[in-house]
């Protein structure tokens, strides 16, 4: 069986891919039809938003440099681009150095998050942005 590091290498890996993926036919889309990421299954069955509402096309937006809609559409989307940038990189450097540095910080990381204070403000950023979407009728 595989071991934690692996398997967490494997999942970011993996998700990254995805990630690159999904961005590849959104932008695609985008092109075509001049309509960025409107694909949100919460958002096509409630007719309102999810939390992260605006996340693809927050990325598209940094990818295409412009900032400040990125900001506005989710300022989520900073978050995401930067983890699907540096993650890869990193967990392949840790393969070709043999080390384990990102799977230590991201235990280091989860340990921090497990506190209560820290999830109870993340959760209160999570659902003010959530808000914010829908008040601008994301």
């Amino acid at each position: 069986m595989l071991n934690e590091k692996v398997r967490l290498y494997l999942l970011v890996l993996i998700c990254s891919l995805a990630g690159y993926i999904w961005l590849y036919f959104n932008m695609l889309d985008n092109l075509a039809n001049s309509n960025v990421g409107n694909v949100c299954l919460i958002k096509a069955a409630t007719n309102i938003p999810c939390p992260s509402c605006g996340s693809t096309r927050s990325v598209i937006f940094i990818i295409e440099g412009n900032f400040k809609s990125a900001l506005y559409t989710n300022p989520f989307g900073f978050i995401i681009a930067f983890i699907m940038v540096c993650s890869p990189f990193w967990i392949f450097l840790d393969i070709i150095i043999g080390r384990s540095s990102y799977y230590q910080y991201f235990q280091k990381f989860e340990s921090v998050l497990r506190k209560p204070k820290i999830s109870i403000i993340l959760i209160l950023i999570v659902l003010s942005n959530w808000v914010w979407a829908i008040m601008k009728g994301l």
